[in-house]
């Protein structure tokens, strides 16, 4: 469902007012959408939902899940934790998993934003191209 461009800047504005020092406030978004719900302004529900759609995008990007051909020792996860945090500004919830299909190397899953540096999709790559 596609809201108004207003109900969209608007969920925009309350959004960055709900962040303290770039991160994310929980509090302070839960008493935004009381307030909203409480006055219930001109085109509540879109802004409402705009806002949801920001929150989910904004905790997507701080989790990560990485999956890696063999097991990863608590040094090289330690690593990718740092690599990630160091990316995205800030605290990033990494889940790690193996998946022996890869052969090689790591994929690693940010919200929307994949890095892949497996063996597998450089075979197939090198595959497609003859």
């Amino acid at each position: 469902m596609k809201g108004s461009k207003q109900s969209r800047r608007l969920a925009k504005q309350l959004f960055k007012c709900c962040q303290a020092d770039g991160r994310l406030d929980a509090d302070r978004v839960r008493k935004a959408v009381g307030l909203l719900i409480e006055q219930k302004p001109r085109g509540y529900f879109g802004i409402l939902q705009n806002l949801k759609r920001l929150v989910k995008l904004d905790e997507a990007s701080r989790s990560a899940h990485v999956e890696s051909a063999v097991a990863l020792g608590q040094a090289q996860q330690e690593d990718v934790r740092n690599s990630l945090n160091r990316l995205k500004s800030g605290d990033v919830t990494v889940e790690f998993a193996t998946n022996p299909g890869l052969i090689g190397g790591m994929r690693v899953k940010i919200g929307d934003d994949v890095f892949d540096g497996s063996v597998k999709t450089r075979l197939t790559a090198l595959s497609d191209n003859f």
